[in-house]
């Protein structure tokens, strides 16, 4: 399954997993790797030196290709691009935070660079700072996500239409079918989240798989659009916000309720009640958990039979 996407990367099926906090470590990264898809380490919830170790052993893990997502709002931040760089890591997904700022010099390094984007204004932003290729996020994703609560399904084809490089869909995407579909409206590939956190290799804890896998339409939401949109399972912490919402909070006031630490307390730590339990809307679809390996292997043959199943349309 040769495309832009796998010479890019050079990976043998067009999937990215995508670099979620406390749940992408070298466990998870190196398991996709060896599967033939790109695994990511997300560096978003791990102090540089955290970061080197993780790095380390994905390498002792996997001789295939495996890259880095950091997201820029993080402190420390140049100090972890100089690490991926000394650790001679060569691909890069840079999110949350404008892509002019470290492209060019990371690409100056021999690094690929990704960036992920919410809508159209800043996909033509990443294209213009020289990025390689665009992940492009709809609203159904899980985690820190766009205000704007565009769709995938809107996103993907608005974002082809005016970029030339390749373009990566995101947001609701767990199964072949829904490969395939992204792939339809003009996506080169696809970036996966929610499905791998409800994997072995994933680093998030068991109650929160457990909590992924028994998730139901209509059980997550957007919230904190004040701060920084998220998607999150409405447990008892969502509740509480929803609760402050009624009196008009300000910024301070949801500041105070969100604390420190909340989501390391619900995805690493498995609180389920006081945590932020970050995952998209495709959680209603996930029923189980399964190895890495079983995960891209139903979703290479699920996009298969979907492709041939359409194929075999009377339209």
């Amino acid at each position: 399954m040769q495309n832009k996407i796998t010479s890019l990367f050079n990976i043998k099926y067009p999937i990215i997993q995508a670099g979620m906090v406390w749940n992408s470590g070298w466990k998870l990264a190196s398991a996709c790797s060896n599967s033939g898809i790109l695994g990511l380490i997300g560096a978003g919830s791990m102090y540089p030196e955290v970061l080197r170790e993780h790095i380390q052993k994905c390498k002792k893990a996997t001789d295939k290709p495996f890259g880095v997502n950091v997201p820029m709002l993080y402190p420390n931040i140049q100090e972890i691009m100089h690490i991926i760089v000394e650790e001679d890591v060569k691909i890069v997904f840079t999110s949350a935070g404008n892509p002019k700022t470290w492209t060019s010099w990371l690409k100056e390094q021999g690094v690929t660079v990704v960036h992920v984007v919410s809508s159209l204004k800043f996909a033509l932003k990443a294209q213009e700072a020289g990025v390689d290729a665009i992940v492009a996020e709809g609203f159904e994703a899980g985690g820190h996500n766009g205000r704007d609560e565009t769709t995938t399904l809107t996103l993907i084809p608005m974002v082809k239409e005016h970029i030339k490089i390749p373009l990566i869909a995101a947001g609701g995407i767990a199964t072949g079918n829904a490969m395939l579909a992204a792939m339809v409206l003009g996506a080169d590939g696809v970036q996966v989240g929610s499905r791998f956190v409800a994997s072995e290799e994933s680093s998030a804890h068991e109650a929160f798989k457990k909590a992924v896998v028994n998730a139901n339409e209509g059980d997550t939401q957007l919230t904190l659009k004040e701060l920084a949109p998220v998607r999150l399972i409405k447990n008892k912490f969502y509740k509480e916000v929803q609760e402050l919402y009624k009196t008009t909070p300000t910024i301070e006031e949801l500041k105070a309720l969100l604390g420190r630490g909340r989501a390391k307390k619900g995805m690493f730590e498995g609180d389920l009640d006081e945590g932020e339990l970050e995952i998209g809307q495709i959680s209603g679809l996930i029923h189980d958990i399964k190895p890495v390996h079983q995960i891209v292997k139903d979703m290479i043959l699920e996009f298969e039979e979907a492709k041939a199943q359409v194929s075999n349309y009377n339209i």
